[in-house]
């Protein structure tokens, strides 16, 4: 369906590559840059290195752009959102992904064997990641249990501030971001639209021992980048099964609120990640130097 003319900032999302399932909401599609590189035989996504996951048949998606927090690291505008109009149900959602991803990738259909590009427009896993809250989304339980139940795979990646949703859903992955070592510097780089949000992302922390889960750590330098001891002890508590310490990257809108200083060098983010780990009880499993992220599990 087209975009609305009169909403510049689905227009702008639509530039960048963004397909809406409707124009009247907020949800949509849009295949990452590993995702179009490994289609055609270049370096994969480090979810592959480290999960099995193959890129080439990952949609990157998202229920909703609505978002809660306005995190001085995101690569998003907080300057103009587009409206939404409407929550769609899950089954709309769910028979939009295929056509939504083999329209965006058609652009490589005569560059790569047939039968790949195939497995490319169906895709079997999902990452609930592109950009908002999905746990805004009114029936994501329910859109997450479609997608099992058609044999796909699904990382959910939440802020945590909704901990009662994240409960109710059941995805392969759960991933929490936990973004400072206190609720101080959460405060300040994650600038939650409710000040008491970092109560709330201890809730949802507290569920991952019990599922399949994953803690993301964005480190930016100078900002969140300190006391690996209090990280640590979260990951200890809440006891996930694997973390991942990322480096922020100076991408998007986020060029608007940091410097390129802010991005740590992989040496950097992999002397904290061994803190962390250290800390933690657990163990540095791999790296991708690429992506400047390194992959803790719990040690033996």
């Amino acid at each position: 369906m087209p975009s609305r003319p009169c909403d510049p900032a689905r227009e702008a999302l639509a530039r960048q590559g963004y397909l809406f399932v409707d124009p009247r909401s907020t949800a949509a599609v849009k295949p990452c840059l590993w995702a179009r590189r490994a289609l055609g035989g270049g370096e994969a996504c480090y979810k592959q290195q480290f999960y099995g996951i193959e890129s080439h048949r990952c949609v990157q998606m998202t229920p909703t752009l609505r978002c809660n927090q306005r995190c001085l690291f995101c690569w998003r505008s907080f300057e103009h959102e587009p409206v939404e109009e409407v929550e769609l149900s899950p089954e709309a959602l769910f028979r939009a992904l295929p056509r939504l991803q083999k329209q965006a990738l058609a652009g490589y259909k005569v560059q790569v064997p047939p039968e790949r590009f195939e497995e490319a427009a169906h895709p079997r896993q999902a990452a609930i990641s592109l950009a908002g809250e999905p746990t805004l989304y009114s029936h994501l339980p329910r859109l997450i249990g479609l997608m099992a139940g058609d044999g796909m795979t699904t990382f959910l990646v939440t802020n945590g501030t909704r901990p009662w949703v994240v409960a109710r859903c059941r995805p392969f992955q759960t991933y929490v971001s936990l973004d400072a070592p206190d609720g101080e510097t959460y405060r300040r780089v994650c600038r939650p639209a409710d000040p008491g949000s970092w109560d709330l992302v201890q809730e949802s922390l507290a569920l991952l021992g019990s599922r399949r889960s994953a803690i993301r750590v964005t480190l930016v330098a100078g900002l969140n980048d300190h006391d690996p001891a209090g990280y640590g002890a979260m990951v200890a508590e809440s006891a996930p099964t694997f973390v991942e310490v990322k480096g922020y990257m100076h991408l998007g809108y986020s060029r608007k609120r940091l410097t390129a200083a802010h991005m740590p060098p992989h040496e950097r983010v992999r002397g904290f990640a061994e803190q962390v780990a250290r800390h933690a009880g657990f163990r540095v499993a791999d790296e991708n130097a690429a992506s400047r992220v390194v992959l803790l599990e719990r040690g033996a």
